[in-house]
């Protein structure tokens, strides 16, 4: 099972394991991550699964669709390595994923 690394505002990292096709928001509600929130439970009709994609990762987890990125004018601190977790399937090529938590959800 690929592994997801959460490291949330302060700097403290969990290391879980994330069942494939699940997505990064499931993973990190079934593992109690602080700091996503995932008021909608994952229909991308919020922002409050926002993450920041650790750089090297951008590339091979993609680039938002437009109705991800519609919404993510609605988060807090958005950056280009932005996504909202719960449009992030996992998938074995994420293996080693390495997101972060903002400080604030929307």
């Amino acid at each position: 099972m690929p592994k997801i690394t959460y490291i949330d505002a302060a700097g403290n990292s969990r290391i879980v394991e994330a069942v494939i096709g699940s997505t990064v928001m499931e993973v990190a509600v079934h593992n109690s991550i602080p700091g996503i929130l995932a008021e909608c439970g994952g229909a991308c009709a919020c922002a409050t699964c926002h993450v920041y994609i650790e750089e090297e990762w951008v590339d091979i987890v993609g680039p938002p669709e437009p109705m991800e990125e519609d919404m993510l004018d609605f988060a807090l601190d958005v950056r280009s390595n932005s996504r909202l977790s719960c449009q992030i399937r996992v998938r074995e090529e994420l293996d080693g994923l390495v997101v972060q938590t903002p400080l604030k959800q929307a």
